[in-house]
Protein backbone atom coordinates (compact mmCIF):
# COMPACT_ATOMS: atom_id res chain seq x y z
CA UNK A 1 0.00 0.00 0.00
CA UNK A 2 2.70 2.48 0.96
CA UNK A 3 5.65 2.78 -1.39
CA UNK A 4 9.11 3.90 -0.61
CA UNK A 5 9.74 7.57 -1.11
CA UNK A 6 10.12 8.46 -4.78
CA UNK A 7 12.60 10.90 -6.20
CA UNK A 8 9.78 13.33 -6.92
CA UNK A 9 8.70 13.29 -3.27
CA UNK A 10 12.05 13.44 -1.51
CA UNK A 11 14.65 14.37 -4.08
CA UNK A 12 18.04 14.87 -2.59
CA UNK A 13 17.22 12.93 0.60
CA UNK A 14 19.28 10.01 1.82
CA UNK A 15 18.13 6.73 3.33
CA UNK A 16 17.49 8.11 6.85
CA UNK A 17 15.25 10.86 5.49
CA UNK A 18 13.44 8.40 3.21
CA UNK A 19 12.89 6.00 6.11
CA UNK A 20 11.55 8.80 8.30
CA UNK A 21 9.10 9.90 5.61
CA UNK A 22 8.01 6.30 5.06
CA UNK A 23 7.34 5.69 8.75
CA UNK A 24 5.41 8.94 9.03
CA UNK A 25 3.23 8.02 6.06
CA UNK A 26 2.44 4.61 7.43
CA UNK A 27 1.31 6.16 10.70
CA UNK A 28 -0.93 8.64 8.89
CA UNK A 29 -2.50 6.04 6.61
CA UNK A 30 -3.16 3.52 9.38
CA UNK A 31 -6.28 5.32 10.58
CA UNK A 32 -7.67 6.13 7.11
CA UNK A 33 -10.68 3.92 6.29
CA UNK A 34 -12.68 6.07 3.85
CA UNK A 35 -11.51 8.62 1.28
CA UNK A 36 -13.09 11.48 3.22
CA UNK A 37 -11.04 10.58 6.31
CA UNK A 38 -8.21 12.35 4.53
CA UNK A 39 -9.88 15.71 5.14
CA UNK A 40 -9.28 15.51 8.90
CA UNK A 41 -5.70 14.40 8.46
CA UNK A 42 -5.05 17.18 5.94
CA UNK A 43 -6.48 19.74 8.34
CA UNK A 44 -3.94 18.61 10.93
CA UNK A 45 -1.09 18.65 8.43
CA UNK A 46 -1.65 21.97 6.65
CA UNK A 47 -1.53 25.59 7.80
CA UNK A 48 -4.99 27.05 8.06
CA UNK A 49 -4.57 29.36 5.07
CA UNK A 50 -3.64 26.41 2.80
CA UNK A 51 -6.35 24.11 4.15
CA UNK A 52 -8.99 26.83 3.74
CA UNK A 53 -7.87 27.48 0.17
CA UNK A 54 -8.59 23.81 -0.65
CA UNK A 55 -11.66 23.34 1.53
CA UNK A 56 -13.38 26.67 0.95
CA UNK A 57 -15.86 27.89 -1.63
CA UNK A 58 -17.55 31.02 -2.83
CA UNK A 59 -19.51 33.38 -0.59
CA UNK A 60 -21.29 31.67 2.29
CA UNK A 61 -20.50 28.27 0.71
CA UNK A 62 -24.12 27.33 0.12
CA UNK A 63 -23.15 25.65 -3.15
CA UNK A 64 -20.71 23.34 -1.37
CA UNK A 65 -23.38 22.26 1.09
CA UNK A 66 -25.96 21.80 -1.66
CA UNK A 67 -23.55 19.66 -3.68
CA UNK A 68 -23.44 17.22 -0.78
CA UNK A 69 -27.16 17.40 -0.03
CA UNK A 70 -27.98 16.59 -3.66
CA UNK A 71 -25.66 13.57 -3.68
CA UNK A 72 -26.96 12.37 -0.31
CA UNK A 73 -30.55 12.61 -1.55
CA UNK A 74 -29.83 9.99 -4.22
CA UNK A 75 -30.44 6.50 -2.91
CA UNK A 76 -29.29 3.24 -4.45
CA UNK A 77 -31.64 0.31 -4.97
CA UNK A 78 -30.11 -2.98 -3.76
CA UNK A 79 -30.96 -5.93 -5.98
CA UNK A 80 -30.53 -9.56 -4.94
CA UNK A 81 -30.05 -12.42 -5.46
CA UNK A 82 -27.51 -11.96 -8.23
CA UNK A 83 -24.22 -13.67 -9.01
CA UNK A 84 -21.72 -10.93 -8.23
CA UNK A 85 -18.66 -13.13 -7.82
CA UNK A 86 -16.67 -10.62 -9.84
CA UNK A 87 -17.38 -6.91 -10.37
CA UNK A 88 -15.59 -5.11 -13.19
CA UNK A 89 -14.92 -1.47 -12.23
CA UNK A 90 -13.30 -0.52 -15.53
CA UNK A 91 -14.68 1.88 -18.11
CA UNK A 92 -13.52 2.87 -21.59
CA UNK A 93 -13.26 6.59 -22.23
CA UNK A 94 -12.03 8.10 -25.51
CA UNK A 95 -10.63 4.74 -26.53
CA UNK A 96 -8.60 4.28 -23.34
CA UNK A 97 -9.50 1.82 -20.60
CA UNK A 98 -9.69 3.25 -17.07
CA UNK A 99 -9.45 0.90 -14.11
CA UNK A 100 -12.10 2.99 -12.32
CA UNK A 101 -14.81 5.44 -13.40
CA UNK A 102 -12.74 8.08 -11.64
CA UNK A 103 -10.43 10.89 -12.79
CA UNK A 104 -8.24 13.07 -10.60
CA UNK A 105 -9.55 16.47 -11.61
CA UNK A 106 -7.68 19.77 -11.91
CA UNK A 107 -7.01 21.40 -8.55
CA UNK A 108 -4.89 24.52 -8.47
CA UNK A 109 -1.65 24.84 -6.52
CA UNK A 110 -1.45 21.24 -5.33
CA UNK A 111 2.22 21.88 -4.56
CA UNK A 112 1.13 24.04 -1.63
CA UNK A 113 -0.08 20.80 -0.02
CA UNK A 114 2.89 18.59 -0.93
CA UNK A 115 6.15 19.43 -2.70
CA UNK A 116 5.74 18.97 -6.46
CA UNK A 117 2.23 17.80 -5.73
CA UNK A 118 1.13 17.74 -9.36
CA UNK A 119 3.84 15.17 -10.08
CA UNK A 120 2.67 12.99 -7.20
CA UNK A 121 -0.95 13.18 -8.39
CA UNK A 122 0.03 12.26 -11.94
CA UNK A 123 2.15 9.34 -10.73
CA UNK A 124 -0.62 8.00 -8.49
CA UNK A 125 -3.17 8.25 -11.28
CA UNK A 126 -0.88 6.48 -13.76
CA UNK A 127 -0.11 3.66 -11.34
CA UNK A 128 -3.85 3.21 -10.70
CA UNK A 129 -4.73 3.31 -14.40
CA UNK A 130 -6.76 6.53 -14.51
CA UNK A 131 -6.17 10.06 -15.89
CA UNK A 132 -4.91 13.07 -14.00
CA UNK A 133 -5.94 16.51 -15.25
CA UNK A 134 -3.15 19.05 -14.82
CA UNK A 135 -4.49 22.53 -14.01
CA UNK A 136 -3.39 25.85 -15.44
CA UNK A 137 -2.58 26.98 -11.89
CA UNK A 138 0.28 24.56 -11.26
CA UNK A 139 3.75 24.95 -9.78
CA UNK A 140 5.65 22.54 -12.02
CA UNK A 141 6.21 22.34 -15.75
CA UNK A 142 3.73 20.55 -18.00
CA UNK A 143 6.59 18.49 -19.44
CA UNK A 144 7.29 16.99 -16.01
CA UNK A 145 3.63 16.21 -15.38
CA UNK A 146 3.14 14.61 -18.80
CA UNK A 147 6.11 12.31 -18.17
CA UNK A 148 4.79 11.36 -14.74
CA UNK A 149 1.35 10.66 -16.22
CA UNK A 150 2.74 7.98 -18.58
CA UNK A 151 0.32 8.78 -21.38
CA UNK A 152 -2.72 9.26 -19.14
CA UNK A 153 -2.30 12.93 -18.25
CA UNK A 154 -4.86 15.46 -19.46
CA UNK A 155 -4.50 19.23 -19.40
CA UNK A 156 -7.02 21.77 -18.12
CA UNK A 157 -7.04 25.07 -19.96
CA UNK A 158 -8.63 28.41 -19.21
CA UNK A 159 -9.07 29.60 -22.80
CA UNK A 160 -7.21 32.85 -23.43
CA UNK A 161 -9.05 35.44 -25.52
CA UNK A 162 -6.16 35.86 -27.95
CA UNK A 163 -6.03 33.33 -30.79
CA UNK A 164 -2.25 33.47 -31.16
CA UNK A 165 -1.81 32.84 -27.45
CA UNK A 166 -4.28 29.97 -27.73
CA UNK A 167 -2.12 28.41 -30.43
CA UNK A 168 0.98 28.71 -28.24
CA UNK A 169 -0.70 27.04 -25.29
CA UNK A 170 -2.19 24.22 -27.33
CA UNK A 171 1.07 23.60 -29.21
CA UNK A 172 3.00 23.26 -25.98
CA UNK A 173 0.40 20.95 -24.45
CA UNK A 174 0.42 18.81 -27.58
CA UNK A 175 4.24 18.65 -27.68
CA UNK A 176 4.32 17.56 -24.03
CA UNK A 177 2.22 14.49 -24.83
CA UNK A 178 -1.02 15.21 -22.96
CA UNK A 179 -3.74 12.87 -24.22
CA UNK A 180 -6.82 15.10 -23.75
CA UNK A 181 -7.64 18.77 -23.31
CA UNK A 182 -10.25 19.95 -20.82
CA UNK A 183 -11.43 23.53 -21.36
CA UNK A 184 -12.83 25.28 -18.28
CA UNK A 185 -15.43 27.93 -19.12
CA UNK A 186 -17.06 28.94 -15.81
CA UNK A 187 -14.62 31.66 -14.74
CA UNK A 188 -15.76 34.75 -16.62
CA UNK A 189 -15.05 36.41 -13.28
CA UNK A 190 -13.43 34.83 -10.20
CA UNK A 191 -15.75 33.73 -7.42
CA UNK A 192 -15.74 35.53 -4.09
CA UNK A 193 -13.50 33.33 -1.93
CA UNK A 194 -14.10 34.74 1.53
CA UNK A 195 -11.86 32.33 3.41
CA UNK A 196 -8.92 33.34 1.24
CA UNK A 197 -9.76 37.01 1.75
CA UNK A 198 -9.91 36.65 5.53
CA UNK A 199 -6.68 34.63 5.60
CA UNK A 200 -4.88 36.92 3.15
CA UNK A 201 -4.04 33.89 1.01
CA UNK A 202 -2.11 34.77 -2.14
CA UNK A 203 0.64 33.05 -4.11
CA UNK A 204 3.52 33.56 -3.65
CA UNK A 205 2.84 33.83 0.09
CA UNK A 206 2.91 37.26 1.68
CA UNK A 207 4.06 36.76 5.22
CA UNK A 208 2.53 38.35 8.32
CA UNK A 209 3.07 37.55 12.00
CA UNK A 210 -0.19 35.59 12.04
CA UNK A 211 0.88 33.49 9.07
CA UNK A 212 4.25 32.76 10.67
CA UNK A 213 2.43 31.47 13.77
CA UNK A 214 0.10 29.42 11.58
CA UNK A 215 3.03 27.78 9.81
CA UNK A 216 4.99 27.30 13.04
CA UNK A 217 2.16 25.10 14.29
CA UNK A 218 2.74 22.79 11.27
CA UNK A 219 6.51 22.16 11.45
CA UNK A 220 6.52 19.14 9.11
CA UNK A 221 4.81 21.13 6.36
CA UNK A 222 7.14 24.05 7.01
CA UNK A 223 10.25 21.85 6.75
CA UNK A 224 9.06 20.38 3.45
CA UNK A 225 8.40 23.80 1.98
CA UNK A 226 11.70 25.13 3.29
CA UNK A 227 13.57 22.21 1.74
CA UNK A 228 11.79 22.22 -1.63
CA UNK A 229 11.07 25.93 -1.89
CA UNK A 230 7.85 27.88 -1.77
CA UNK A 231 5.43 26.84 -4.54
CA UNK A 232 4.69 29.57 -7.04
CA UNK A 233 2.35 29.52 -10.02
CA UNK A 234 4.09 28.49 -13.20
CA UNK A 235 3.38 30.66 -16.25
CA UNK A 236 2.58 27.76 -18.57
CA UNK A 237 2.82 29.62 -21.83
CA UNK A 238 6.45 30.60 -21.23
CA UNK A 239 8.96 28.11 -22.59
CA UNK A 240 11.84 29.41 -20.49
CA UNK A 241 10.30 28.00 -17.29
CA UNK A 242 9.98 31.40 -15.67
CA UNK A 243 8.49 31.48 -12.23
CA UNK A 244 5.73 33.72 -11.03
CA UNK A 245 6.37 37.34 -10.22
CA UNK A 246 3.83 40.00 -9.43
CA UNK A 247 3.82 41.09 -13.07
CA UNK A 248 3.50 37.71 -14.77
CA UNK A 249 0.97 36.50 -12.18
CA UNK A 250 -1.17 39.44 -13.19
CA UNK A 251 -0.69 38.55 -16.86
CA UNK A 252 -1.51 34.89 -16.19
CA UNK A 253 -4.67 35.90 -14.31
CA UNK A 254 -5.71 38.17 -17.19
CA UNK A 255 -5.56 35.21 -19.57
CA UNK A 256 -7.42 32.90 -17.18
CA UNK A 257 -10.44 35.15 -16.71
CA UNK A 258 -12.20 36.66 -19.68
CA UNK A 259 -15.73 37.99 -19.87
CA UNK A 260 -15.61 37.71 -23.64
CA UNK A 261 -15.77 33.90 -23.70
CA UNK A 262 -18.10 32.52 -26.37
CA UNK A 263 -18.67 29.36 -28.36
CA UNK A 264 -16.93 31.03 -31.29
CA UNK A 265 -13.75 31.22 -29.20
CA UNK A 266 -14.21 27.64 -28.01
CA UNK A 267 -14.47 26.46 -31.62
CA UNK A 268 -10.95 27.78 -32.19
CA UNK A 269 -9.68 25.21 -29.70
CA UNK A 270 -11.37 22.47 -31.68
CA UNK A 271 -9.45 23.67 -34.74
CA UNK A 272 -6.16 23.67 -32.84
CA UNK A 273 -6.49 20.47 -30.80
CA UNK A 274 -7.01 17.15 -32.58
CA UNK A 275 -7.28 14.81 -29.58
CA UNK A 276 -10.20 14.34 -27.17
CA UNK A 277 -11.59 17.75 -26.26
CA UNK A 278 -13.87 18.36 -23.27
CA UNK A 279 -15.68 21.42 -22.00
CA UNK A 280 -15.77 21.77 -18.21
CA UNK A 281 -18.17 23.93 -16.23
CA UNK A 282 -21.52 23.47 -17.95
CA UNK A 283 -24.60 23.45 -15.72
CA UNK A 284 -27.29 24.57 -18.18
CA UNK A 285 -28.43 21.51 -20.18
CA UNK A 286 -29.40 23.80 -23.04
CA UNK A 287 -25.66 24.34 -23.62
CA UNK A 288 -25.11 20.65 -24.40
CA UNK A 289 -26.20 21.14 -28.00
CA UNK A 290 -23.72 24.01 -28.36
CA UNK A 291 -20.92 21.77 -27.16
CA UNK A 292 -21.86 19.13 -29.72
CA UNK A 293 -22.09 21.72 -32.49
CA UNK A 294 -18.65 23.08 -31.57
CA UNK A 295 -17.16 19.61 -31.99
CA UNK A 296 -16.43 18.82 -28.36
CA UNK A 297 -16.01 15.16 -27.40
CA UNK A 298 -17.15 15.32 -23.78
CA UNK A 299 -18.80 17.50 -21.13
CA UNK A 300 -17.81 17.92 -17.50
CA UNK A 301 -20.90 19.00 -15.57
CA UNK A 302 -19.47 21.17 -12.81
CA UNK A 303 -20.06 24.17 -10.57
CA UNK A 304 -16.32 24.43 -9.88
CA UNK A 305 -16.73 22.63 -6.57
CA UNK A 306 -18.91 25.47 -5.28
CA UNK A 307 -16.04 27.94 -5.75
CA UNK A 308 -17.63 30.23 -8.34
CA UNK A 309 -21.36 31.05 -8.05
CA UNK A 310 -22.60 30.61 -4.50
CA UNK A 311 -26.08 29.12 -4.44
CA UNK A 312 -25.70 27.49 -7.86
CA UNK A 313 -27.48 24.27 -8.75
CA UNK A 314 -25.63 21.05 -7.98
CA UNK A 315 -24.07 19.12 -10.86
CA UNK A 316 -25.65 15.79 -9.95
CA UNK A 317 -29.17 17.18 -10.00
CA UNK A 318 -28.57 18.46 -13.55
CA UNK A 319 -27.05 15.19 -14.75
CA UNK A 320 -30.32 13.51 -15.87
CA UNK A 321 -31.21 16.53 -18.00
CA UNK A 322 -27.80 16.50 -19.67
CA UNK A 323 -28.22 12.79 -20.31
CA UNK A 324 -31.51 13.49 -22.07
CA UNK A 325 -29.99 16.30 -24.14
CA UNK A 326 -26.88 14.36 -25.17
CA UNK A 327 -28.57 11.03 -25.78
CA UNK A 328 -25.36 9.05 -25.41
CA UNK A 329 -23.56 10.87 -28.25
CA UNK A 330 -20.67 12.02 -26.05
CA UNK A 331 -19.51 11.06 -22.54
CA UNK A 332 -20.68 13.02 -19.55
CA UNK A 333 -18.27 13.57 -16.66
CA UNK A 334 -19.16 15.23 -13.40
CA UNK A 335 -17.60 16.70 -10.26
CA UNK A 336 -18.74 18.56 -7.16
CA UNK A 337 -18.84 17.03 -3.69
CA UNK A 338 -18.00 13.40 -4.48
CA UNK A 339 -16.37 11.74 -1.48
CA UNK A 340 -16.85 7.98 -1.77
CA UNK A 341 -17.21 5.04 -4.10
CA UNK A 342 -20.93 4.97 -3.32
CA UNK A 343 -21.16 8.57 -4.60
CA UNK A 344 -19.43 7.48 -7.81
CA UNK A 345 -21.87 4.62 -8.35
CA UNK A 346 -24.79 7.03 -7.93
CA UNK A 347 -23.37 9.30 -10.63
CA UNK A 348 -22.79 6.42 -13.03
CA UNK A 349 -26.36 5.20 -12.52
CA UNK A 350 -27.64 8.68 -13.38
CA UNK A 351 -25.68 8.82 -16.63
CA UNK A 352 -22.07 9.84 -15.91
CA UNK A 353 -19.21 7.99 -17.57
CA UNK A 354 -16.82 9.00 -14.80
CA UNK A 355 -16.45 11.28 -11.78
CA UNK A 356 -13.69 13.85 -11.39
CA UNK A 357 -12.30 14.08 -7.87
CA UNK A 358 -11.24 17.44 -6.50
CA UNK A 359 -10.70 18.17 -2.81
CA UNK A 360 -10.50 14.55 -1.67
CA UNK A 361 -7.47 13.95 -3.90
CA UNK A 362 -5.63 16.98 -2.54
CA UNK A 363 -6.45 16.03 1.05
CA UNK A 364 -4.94 12.60 0.39
CA UNK A 365 -1.91 14.28 -1.17
CA UNK A 366 -1.46 16.56 1.84
CA UNK A 367 -1.59 13.56 4.16
CA UNK A 368 1.00 11.29 2.57
CA UNK A 369 1.96 12.44 -0.91
CA UNK A 370 1.65 9.94 -3.73
CA UNK A 371 1.13 7.08 -1.27
CA UNK A 372 -1.86 8.90 0.20
CA UNK A 373 -3.45 9.40 -3.21
CA UNK A 374 -2.91 5.76 -4.13
CA UNK A 375 -4.48 4.71 -0.83
CA UNK A 376 -7.49 6.95 -1.49
CA UNK A 377 -7.96 5.40 -4.93
CA UNK A 378 -7.70 1.91 -3.45
CA UNK A 379 -10.49 2.83 -1.03
CA UNK A 380 -12.59 4.19 -3.89
CA UNK A 381 -12.14 0.90 -5.76
CA UNK A 382 -13.24 -1.17 -2.76
CA UNK A 383 -16.29 1.01 -2.16
CA UNK A 384 -17.30 0.94 -5.83
CA UNK A 385 -16.99 -2.85 -5.94
CA UNK A 386 -19.07 -3.22 -2.77
CA UNK A 387 -21.80 -0.90 -4.03
CA UNK A 388 -21.93 -2.67 -7.39
CA UNK A 389 -22.24 -6.08 -5.75
CA UNK A 390 -25.03 -4.96 -3.42
CA UNK A 391 -26.86 -3.33 -6.34
CA UNK A 392 -26.67 -6.64 -8.17
CA UNK A 393 -24.47 -5.52 -11.08
CA UNK A 394 -21.15 -6.86 -12.30
CA UNK A 395 -20.40 -4.17 -14.90
CA UNK A 396 -20.82 -0.43 -14.64
CA UNK A 397 -22.98 -0.22 -17.77
CA UNK A 398 -25.63 -2.28 -15.95
CA UNK A 399 -26.28 0.68 -13.65
CA UNK A 400 -29.14 2.88 -14.86
CA UNK A 401 -32.08 4.96 -13.66
CA UNK A 402 -33.64 1.83 -12.14
CA UNK A 403 -30.67 1.61 -9.76
CA UNK A 404 -31.46 4.90 -8.00
CA UNK A 405 -34.21 6.98 -6.47
CA UNK A 406 -34.03 10.70 -5.73
CA UNK A 407 -36.34 13.43 -4.53
CA UNK A 408 -35.46 16.10 -7.06
CA UNK A 409 -36.41 16.45 -10.70
CA UNK A 410 -36.12 18.71 -13.71
CA UNK A 411 -37.61 22.14 -14.30
CA UNK A 412 -41.27 22.53 -13.49
CA UNK A 413 -43.75 23.88 -16.08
Amino acid sequence: MVDTVTHSEASGGGRPLAAWFEAARQRRLKGIHTPWDFRSSAKRALPRMVFDYIDGGAGSEIAIRMNREAIDSVRLVPSAPRDVSFCDTSVTLFGQELSLPVIIGPTGLASASWPRGEIALAEAAARTGIPYVMPNAASVSPEDVARAGEGRAWFQLYPPPDRELTRKWVARIRDCGFSALEVTIDVAVPGQRLRDAYNGFVMPFRWTPGKFLDVAARPVWAMKMLYHGQPTPYLQVERDGSRATASNQSENRRHRFTRALSWDLLKILRDEWHGPLLVKGLLDPRQAGQALAAGYDGIVISNHGGRQLDGSVSPIEMLPEFRSEVGGRIPLLIDGGFRSGVDVVKAVALGASAVQLGRVGVFALATAGRAGVEHALTLFRAEIETAMALCGVTRLEQLDEHSVRHNWGGPRP
